[in-house]
């Protein structure tokens, strides 16, 4: 088990992709604990982890929110003694429309969830991780800040914002053994889907979008939780810095 003994915090762990990292770095022998804004859907995965045999505990909370990550820092403490792994994967879009559209409600919750969140995952973890004498946060970005598609200009923005933060904080906190890296998954199969096509979800909508990636299909959860198990492994002990693009050619 490439995880064993491990703990990792997966934020947005009650769905998509969070959900299949979650339940990988569990049968890879993580112990695992699955954040979600919806705490009935984050106890739902800690219990489908704990019912096939893995370690995992639920914890309710908003990332945007300073007091939330210091519950989930000390529900982590408490129940495994130790963190070793950060998976920032909560996120949130503008439905895919017109510049102009977009509120400015739209676009603070937009930046307060995809942005943000690292922000206050950094301020609570990075102490914790010198004392400790390393760690890895694995941020989940986009492919949407690295060929970004019209009508999500402000998530577009904000994924991009997650794809640098992460690099400028691997150089920082390389010295420390600090490893920070980000994933940039392509549309998925997601709760999200309708919101970053603009339009319901129709195979007829869908092949417009399946038509822009040389592997012709939409990313998994499965797909993600396989990178971010590299990431978060010993065999990427010498990896930091790194936007690795899951998404079937897209970005080519």
């Amino acid at each position: 088990m490439r995880l064993q003994g491990n703990t990792t915090i997966v934020t947005g762990g009650g769905s998509g992709f969070g959900e299949g990292i979650a339940k990988t770095f569990a049968r890879e022998g993580a112990n695992v604990v699955v954040n979600d804004l919806n705490g009935a859907s984050a106890e739902r995965v800690a219990s489908e982890i704990a019912l096939s045999g893995g370690r995992a505990i639920a914890v309710a909370g908003d990332v945007t929110k300073q007091a939330d990550w210091k519950t989930l820092f000390d529900a982590a403490i408490e129940d495994f003694g130790s963190v070793q792994v950060v998976v920032n994967n909560a996120g949130t879009t503008h439905r895919n429309k017109p510049v102009m559209e977009v509120t400015e409600a739209e676009f603070d919750r937009v930046y307060a969830v995809n942005v943000k969140s690292l922000y206050w995952s950094v301020e609570q973890f990075v102490p914790y991780f010198r004392r400790q004498g390393g760690g890895a946060f694995i941020n989940i970005a986009s492919t949407a800040g690295v060929r970004p598609r019209p009508g999500l200009v402000w998530y577009n923005g904000s994924k991009a914002a997650v794809i640098i933060a992460s690099k400028a904080l691997a150089v920082e906190l390389g010295p420390d053994r600090i490893r920070v890296n980000c994933i940039n998954p392509v549309m998925g199969e997601t709760g999200l889907l309708s919101e970053f096509m603009g339009m319901e979800d129709t195979p007829a909508n869908r092949q417009k979008f399946l038509a822009t990636i040389p592997l012709g299909r939409l990313s998994t959860p499965q797909d993600i939780a396989n990178a971010a198990l590299y990431l978060a492994s010993d065999d990427a002990e010498f990896i930091t810095g790194v936007s690795l693009e899951v998404d079937g050619g897209r970005c080519v």
